[in-house]
């Protein structure tokens, strides 16, 4: 008789080729962050096919489905999923590059969604052969503030029951697919965007102590805001101050704006350090800027909680991939100052956030997420429909014991 792990890797290759059509379809009709209408459609209408009982429309176009083994009330392990793109216009020369124009999935959310109904698929062909109960969340909108993750807790994605713990997993272009990779601990940051409007006198360039200078004032604060993170933070907490976006209004080589616009983020792993930053960060502003003779509008909006892997479920869920995947192809990866809204189920229950490779350099495919010529190579499939599907199973046993 076939022992789990056989029948699970027998499976996820026999519905590979499956699966790899269900991520070309929603490849080819990527849709953004709170329009996922006729992704979920899509989701919903896979589910049914494999008869698994499902609730749509939860925290927008969310889906919440149930797969029932032995004994459900034994043990519950969910899994999620994002269903979301971005606005990026798709430059592969592929069958099924995007057919929705300036839309495309740059950040391999169309493997996510892919991959967990290539779960769903495994599991619901195993619920003979297990006990407790599989919850599979289909998440929309993770891409933008304030993310489908907290709407979806708001509507109780995370509730009656409480499942026992959570795993998500993202696409990972710096390996080769076929691997896999996790981080214990804190392992992505916080989001929270920054929006400025220094404001001053305008007037000709040649004539500069007529004017409240916009554009040196905004430099000074800008280089006042840096020594936050270099000279008031704890050196062991990871931080990042960006500012990605300046512009004007009016301005010219010999013209002063009357105004500056400013946009940024700041990042950090620290709940009170980042409470900590946002008041120094908005004290040295007024200070500078009015030091200076100008004044600044300066919003702070808090966005996604940094990410930490639960230590103990991280050890297993590693002590699993190793065991599926061989040591060889098993990797812990480096802390990301990138953000994530899985970090929201992270504050409320046991939770693992781990990353598949997608690459294949042979075949050049590896660019980078969030870029035009995103692509994978679609083994990836095989390996993480039934590297989750193992890691589930393995956490729902252990529940037993």
């Amino acid at each position: 008789m076939q022992d789990l792990k056989t029948k699970i890797q027998r499976k996820a290759s026999e519905i590979w080729s499956e699966i790899v059509e269900v991520r070309r379809h929603l490849h080819a009709h990527p849709e953004l962050s709170f329009e996922e209408k006729e992704t979920s459609a899509y989701v919903s209408a896979y589910l049914n096919k494999l008869g698994i009982e499902h609730r749509t429309g939860i925290g927008g176009y969310g889906i919440v489905g149930h797969i029932y083994g032995n004994n459900p009330e034994s043990g519950m392990v969910a899994l999620r999923a994002d269903m979301d793109a971005l606005p990026i216009s798709e430059e592969n020369e592929v069958s099924y590059c995007s057919t929705n124009p300036g839309v495309m999935h740059a950040c391999g959310h169309d493997v996510h969604t892919s991959n967990l109904l290539g779960v769903a698929n495994i599991l619901n062909s195993l619920k003979n052969e297990f006990s407790g109960t599989i919850r599979l969340i289909f998440q929309p909108a993770e891409e933008k503030f304030p993310g489908g993750a907290s709407l979806m807790i708001a509507e109780g994605v995370l509730q009656s029951p409480v499942p026992d713990c959570i795993i998500g997993m993202h696409v990972y272009p710096q390996m080769e697919a076929g691997q896999a990779g996790l981080r214990p601990g804190p392992y992505m940051a916080s989001a929270d965007e920054i929006y400025v409007t220094v404001k001053g006198k305008g007037g000709h360039g040649a004539l500069p102590h007529d004017t409240v200078d916009t554009v040196m004032i905004t430099s000074q604060m800008i280089n006042a805001l840096q020594t936050i993170v270099s000279r008031s933070s704890d050196p062991t907490i990871p931080s990042v101050l960006t500012f990605g976006k300046i512009q004007s209004k009016g301005g010219a080589t010999n013209v002063i704006p009357d105004e500056l616009y400013l946009e940024g983020t700041f990042r950090t792993m620290n709940e009170p350090w980042r409470e900590k930053a946002h008041k120094l960060i908005m004290r040295t502003a007024n200070g500078v800027v009015e030091a200076l003779g100008g004044t600044v509008d300066f919003n702070i909006v808090k966005g996604y909680p940094f990410l930490v892997n639960d230590p103990e479920l991280s050890q297993w869920i590693y002590d699993d991939m190793d065991e599926y995947l061989g040591k060889e192809n098993n990797q812990i990866l480096p802390i990301r100052m990138t953000a994530e809204d899985f970090a929201y189920y992270c504050h409320h229950i046991p939770a693992v956030f781990f990353r598949i490779g997608t690459s294949n350099h042979a075949k050049k495919l590896g660019a980078p997420l969030h870029t035009s010529r995103f692509n994978v190579d679609e083994k990836c499939l095989e390996t993480s429909t039934g590297l989750m599907s193992w890691c589930a199973l393995q956490r729902l046993n252990a529940l037993q014991k």
